[in-house]
């Protein structure tokens, strides 16, 4: 039975740069770097999260598997300060979209370096 979700793949063409981001701008906290078989990862989560965001070099997973579907996952993150959040991500340069009222909440999105688009809600 699957209790849990573990881990997403990001696949990123610069993973230096995807890290900057996560680290400087998300606030997310670096978990382990690792390297194995010509293949560098690095897993990042917010702190106390169970799910982490594994950056994977875009060119070399596409050489070593052909199959694998390389495209950014949607994803929803949740907030219990989303003001603050949305604040803080526009003074630190973040590209963010309005902050919006929706049936099941208030959310906005925002762009990683690589204009790869996520969503924050707030969740309390």
């Amino acid at each position: 039975m699957i209790n849990q979700l573990g881990q997403v793949m990001l696949y990123v063409n610069d993973q230096e740069k995807a890290k900057e981001f996560w680290t400087e701008k998300a606030g997310f906290k670096v978990v382990a770097e690792e390297e194995a078989m010509g293949e560098k990862w690095i897993e990042l989560a917010p702190v106390g999260a169970q799910t982490s965001i594994i950056l994977h070099n875009k060119e070399v997973v596409a050489k070593m598997s052909p199959m694998v579907n390389l495209g950014t996952p949607s994803l929803m993150f949740f907030s219990d300060k989303l003001d603050e959040l949305y604040s803080e991500f526009k003074n630190k340069g973040v590209t963010v979209g309005e902050l919006v009222e929706l049936p099941f909440g208030r959310v906005f999105n925002f762009a990683d370096y690589e204009d790869n688009y996520f969503a924050i809600m707030e969740r309390k």
